[in-house]
C-alpha cells in the first residue's frame, strides 16, 4: 500500500512541491521503510514518503465508519484492532499524511493503552528520536498529540477498574513512550519550542504531565474570541515518574528562557508550563516565575529605564508578563508594579500592545491596596486612553472598582466629564447612552454649544462590545441610580432596540435584574407593549427570560398578559416559542387561578434561597 505516489503534473509556475515547515528534505521515516515490500522512495525532485490513493482512500473510509458509531463494543475493539493492523509498520506515513492524521486523532481515544503505546513506540522508532520529524509535522504533530492525551483517560479507566497486572503493563508502554518524547523534548527543546507545530506537542506534554488536560485543540471553534476565556482544564492522577519529568522538562526549559521573550511559539510554551503548574504545582510555579521575572528585569536597558518597559510592548514577551501577573502572588504584583511599572501605566495603557498587561496588571491588583495607587495613576489619562481606543483599559478599570468596592464614586464622576455630560447637571440623565455608545454628548446629539438642549428625538444607536462591557461594570456599583434614571428615559422604542442588541441586551439584564422591585416595576411599565417583539428576537428572548426570573408574581401576571394576545405568531417564532413553553402561557389561559398558585410558590421559594444566600 506504500507504492510510489503517481506523477503529478507539474504547476503552471513550475518548481517542485511546497514542503511544510519544520520538514527536512530526507525525512525520518526513511529510516523505517525495511520490511515493507511495496515502499519506494517518495515523488520524484521531493524526498519526502506520502501515501499513495488507495490508503489515502482507505483511511477515508475508516473515517466516515467511524462517524457512524458501533452498535456495542466488541464490533468497535474488532474495527479499531483491524485498522491499526493496517497502520502497523507505516505509522509515521499515516500520521503525516493529511487523511491519514484525521483518522488516527479519532481513533486512538477508541483504543486501548497497549494499542495507543505501540503507536507512540512505532513514530519514536526504537530509541525515540523519530518523535521530532513527527511532532514538528503539521500533520503529525496532532496525532503525537493525541496519543499523549490519551494518558488522561487511561489513567481513570485503571483507577475505575482497580487494574489487574495486565492493565498495567498496558499502562506502562503508554507511560514509557510519553517519557521517551518527554525525554527527545528536553534534547531537543530550543528547536521544539520555536517550531510553529513542535511547540503544541510541548504544551500538550506539559498538560499530561502536569496531570490536567483542556479540550482537544481539534474541536475548538474557529474564529472565537480566547483572550479572556479560561480553558477548562480536566485533572487526572498522574504516575509518579511523569511528577519527576515534569520538574526536569521544566528545568531544561528554563534555560531556553531567553527564547520566551523573543519567539511567539516559544512564549506560549512558557505560559503553558506557568498554567499548569499553577494549577498543580504551585511551589514550583512560583519558582519559576521569579526566575522568569529576574531574568526579564536583568537584562541590559537605558539607564535609570527598567527593561520590562521594553518587554511589556514586544508581541512576544508582553504575553508571557500577562501571564506572569495573572498568576503572581500579592509580593510580586507590588515588586512589579513599585520597582517598574510607577509612573508608567498612563504611557503603557496608550500603547497598542502594553495596554493589555495594564489590563491584567489592574484586574490582579483589584483585592489589593495597591489598587488605589494604580487607580490613582491611571485615573489621570482616562480621556487620552478612550481617544487612543484602549476601551479594555477602562472597562477593566470600572471591573476592578466594582470587585473591590474602592474609587466607585471617583470614577464615574470621571467618565461623566469624560463624555462631557458632567455639566450641566441635566446631562446626567443621558450617560447610559454615551457610555453605551462610547460617543461624548456633543458628537451623539449633534450639538455644538455648551449649553445645548439635548436632541430627545435622536435615537438610540452605536451601541458597541465594549460600551456594554462598561455598563454591566459600573451596573455592580453601589450607587448606581445615575444608570437607572437614565434608562427610565429612553423611550419604550429604545428599549427594545437596547433590548434587541447582541451587545445592549447584556446592560438591560443587568441594570432591571440588580434593580429594586419598585425600580423594575417602573422599568417594566416603560416595557409595555414591546414584550411580544422583545420575545421574537434572539437577544430580547433572553432578556425576557431574565427578566420573569427576577420579576414578582404580578410583574409575571402582567407579561404573560401582554403576550397571550399574540398566541399565533409566538408558537410558530423560532425564538418565542421557548418563551411560550418556559412561562407556561397555555396554561395561563385555560387555568389562570392554578398558574398564579404555582408563580407564588415559585417566587416563595427563590425569596427564601435568596434568604439563605444572603
Amino acid at each position: 500500500m506504500l507504492a510510489k505516489a503517481e506523477e503529478r503534473k507539474p504547476l503552471k509556475g513550475g518548481g517542485n512541491k511546497r514542503r511544510h515547515p519544520g520538514e527536512d528534505g530526507e525525512g525520518g521515516e526513511r529510516k523505517r521503510r525495511g520490511g515493507e515490500e511495496e515502499g519506494e522512495k517518495g515523488q520524484a525532485g521531493g524526498g519526502r514518503q506520502r501515501l499513495d490513493a488507495l490508503s489515502v482512500g482507505y483511511f477515508r473510509r475508516v473515517g466516515e465508519r467511524l462517524s457512524e458509531g458501533f452498535e456495542d463494543n466488541e464490533e468497535r475493539e474488532m474495527f479499531v484492532e483491524n485498522v491499526l493492523t493496517e497502520v502497523k509498520g507505516k505509522a509515521t506515513l499515516v500520521a503525516m499524511d493529511r487523511t491519514g492524521s484525521i483518522t488516527l486523532q479519532r481513533l486512538l481515544p477508541l483504543s486501548s493503552p497497549d494499542q495507543v503505546g505501540e503507536v507512540l513506540a512505532e513514530l519514536g522508532g526504537e530509541s525515540g528520536a523519530e518523535f521530532k520529524t513527527v511532532s514538528c509535522d503539521r500533520c503529525g504533530g496532532h496525532v503525537v498529540e493525541s496519543a499523549v492525551r490519551q494518558m488522561s483517560k487511561l489513567m481513570e479507566s485503571s483507577q475505575k477498574e482497580a487494574p489487574a497486572e495486565e492493565e498495567e503493563e498496558s499502562c506502562g508502554v503508554l507511560e514509557a513512550q510519553v517519557l521517551s518524547l518527554s525525554h527527545v523534548v528536553r534534547d531537543n527543546s530550543a528547536e521544539f519550542i520555536q517550531h510553529v507545530h513542535g511547540s503544541h506537542v510541548v504544551r500538550t506534554l506539559l498538560h499530561v504531565l502536569a496531570g490536567c488536560v483542556g479540550p482537544p485543540r481539534t474541536e475548538t471553534r474557529p474564529g472565537a474570541k480566547e483572550r479572556n476565556v479560561v480553558p477548562q482544564l480536566t485533572d487526572f492522577e498522574i504516575p509518579t515518574s511523569f511528577w519527576y519529568e515534569l520538574k526536569n522538562l521544566t528545568e531544561t526549559l528554563m534555560d531556553n528562557v531567553n527564547l520566551s521573550v523573543t519567539d511567539a511559539a516559544a512564549s506560549a510554551v512558557f505560559q503553558t508550563m506557568l498554567t499548569v503548574c499553577h494549577r498543580k504545582r504551585p511551589k514550583l510555579c512560583k519558582q519559576l516565575l521569579k526566575r522568569i521575572m529576574e531574568y526579564l528585569t536583568s537584562r541590559s536597558a537605558a539607564p535609570g529605564v527598567s527593561p520590562l518597559l521594553v518587554f511589556l510592548k514586544d508581541q512576544a514577551s508582553s504575553r508571557l508578563i500577562e501571564t506572569i501577573i495573572q498568576l503572581s502572588h500579592k509580593s510580586l504584583l507590588r515588586d512589579l508594579y513599585k520597582n517598574h511599572l510607577m509612573g508608567q501605566l498612563v504611557d503603557l495603557a496608550l500603547h497598542p500592545i502594553a495596554n493589555f498587561p495594564v489590563q491584567r496588571l489592574t484586574a490582579a491588583s483589584a483585592k489589593y491596596k495597591m489598587f488605589l495607587r494604580l487607580f490613582d495613576e491611571l485615573i489621570q489619562g482616562v480621556e487620552a486612553i478612550l481617544a487612543a481606543g484602549h476601551m479594555g483599559v477602562i472597562v477593566q478599570l470600572a471591573e476592578s472598582c466594582a470587585e473591590g468596592e474602592e474609587r466607585q464614586e471617583e470614577l464615574m464622576k470621571c467618565l461623566l466629564h469624560a463624555f462631557h455630560c458632567a455639566e450641566p447637571g441635566s446631562r446626567h440623565v443621558n450617560c447610559l447612552p454615551l457610555f453605551m455608545s462610547l460617543i461624548t454628548y456633543e458628537v451623539y446629539y449633534h450639538s455644538d454649544t455648551a449649553e445645548g438642549n439635548t436632541q430627545t428625538e435622536v435615537p438610540l444607536s452605536s451601541i458597541c462590545y465594549h460600551g456594554s462591557r462598561l455598563v454591566q461594570a459600573l451596573a455592580r456599583f453601589k450607587e448606581r441610580s445615575l444608570l437607572l434614571s437614565s434608562l427610565r428615559t429612553l423611550t419604550p422604542a429604545d428599549l427594545l432596540t437596547l433590548a434587541s442588541d447582541p451587545a445592549g441586551s447584556h446592560v438591560l439584564q443587568a441594570l432591571i435584574t440588580t434593580s429594586s422591585d419598585k425600580g423594575r416595576g417602573k422599568i417594566l411599565k416603560r416595557l409595555e407593549g414591546q414584550y411580544v417583539h422583545m420575545a421574537c428576537s434572539r437577544s430580547g428572548s433572553r432578556v425576557l427570560e431574565a427578566i420573569w426570573n427576577s420579576a414578582s408574581v404580578s410583574h409575571r401576571q402582567s407579561i404573560a398578559q401582554d403576550l397571550v394576545g399574540s398566541e399565533s405568531q409566538l408558537r410558530s417564532d423560532q425564538f418565542a416559542r421557548h418563551v411560550w413553553a418556559k412561562f407556561a402561557l397555555s396554561h395561563f389561559i385555560r387555568r389562570k387561578a392554578h398558574w398564579q398558585e404555582i408563580q407564588t410558590g415559585e417566587s416563595k421559594k427563590r425569596k427564601l434561597f435568596s434568604d439563605i444566600l444572603e
